[in-house]
């Protein structure tokens, strides 16, 4: 018994782990599925879709249950190989994803697929994620979505988008527990020795300045920053530094980095923190001292804050130093 039809997007420099991973996922599903009955089991159809060598449609080329008329219930755009801006232009994909859509299919991305469900227009005014190092760009090229990377799935019903590059796990299961139930889904999560959907992005998102403004007094002090740890990120010193008005100062320095100086210090600082508790043993009170915060219960806030973790859960899920 068919209960749904699958379909993954092969676009130009699509991931072909992601595309076969889903495909192993959605079988294997349907194997435990088929355990719990004797009667006509239920399955999950997969089909793969890729644009048709004339360039004027797009065509089925792979089915795990041939024969029966296509419908998909829903469509998925995998990761890409290749940055975003790198990707080609999707628009005959986008098009035939948004007719499918008209029709009733559920839309779905993961990490840079999202660039693809972005073409069809569908996304604006949505909440959508994609890959935490991809949201720049995304929101640069698409600005009307409202880009949200600190969650790893974002259901929105009709659209669902996935962050990270191995989030099509996430997304997977997450479809597994819409169309099969919970029950399902877990076992086919422990199966795969894989979590169930529900991570965050936040812990995994590492801070990584714009460099490339072109705002040469600004990457001075961006230079500055990073090489003293941002120990010293008074607004006074900094503007002095840059041989501007403080104000001046502050609106480019804005404009060049998304953020605000006492901001991006913060930033410079947890990304140090993070290093010294994924390497090392040391203790949290004197790690919040060496990266210049003489209150650890307000390092521990803030820690929290940027990184969705504590820092003795940050330690306990990244450190890799032997305990002593």
């Amino acid at each position: 018994m068919i209960v749904a039809e699958i379909g993954l997007v092969v676009y130009p420099d699509v991931q072909l782990a992601a595309v076969y991973g889903l495909t192993d996922l959605f079988r294997i599903t349907g194997d435990i599925a088929a355990s719990r009955t004797d009667e006509d089991p239920p399955a999950i159809r997969v089909c793969h879709w890729q644009q048709s060598a004339d360039g004027a449609g797009v065509e089925c080329v792979y089915d795990s249950h041939p024969g029966a008329p296509h419908k998909p219930s829903h469509l998925i755009a995998p990761p890409s190989l290749v940055m975003p801006r790198r990707m080609q232009p999707m628009a005959g994909f986008a098009h035939w994803m948004a007719e499918r859509h008209a029709e009733g299919t559920t839309l779905c991305s993961v990490c840079a697929g999202a660039f693809v469900l972005g073409e069809t227009g569908l996304l604006e005014g949505r909440q959508a994620t994609t890959h935490w190092a991809f949201a720049d760009a995304l929101a640069e090229r698409f600005p009307d979505i409202k880009v949200d990377v600190d969650r790893m799935v974002i259901d929105d019903g009709d659209i669902i988008t996935a962050g990270g590059i191995l989030a099509w796990t996430d997304l997977g299961l997450t479809l597994v527990e819409r169309l099969l139930g919970p029950s399902v889904m877990l076992d086919t999560a422990r199966f795969l020795l894989v979590d169930p959907p529900g991570r965050a992005q936040r812990p995994y998102n590492h801070f990584v300045p714009r460099l490339d403004h072109g705002d040469a007094a600004i990457l001075k002090v961006q230079h500055w920053l990073q090489g003293t740890s941002a120990k010293e990120h008074a607004v006074p010193a900094l503007a002095k530094r840059a041989a501007l008005e403080e104000r001046t100062f502050l609106r480019r320095f804005r404009k060049a980095t998304g953020l605000r100086p006492t901001e991006y210090a913060q930033q410079i600082r947890i990304s140090k923190a993070r290093e010294a508790l994924e390497l090392s043993r040391r203790p949290i009170e004197q790690i919040a001292w060496e990266v210049g915060y003489s209150d650890a219960s307000a390092f521990r806030k803030l820690f929290q804050r940027v990184t969705g973790l504590a820092p003795a859960d940050y330690r306990r899920r990244f450190g890799v130093a032997q305990s002593a």
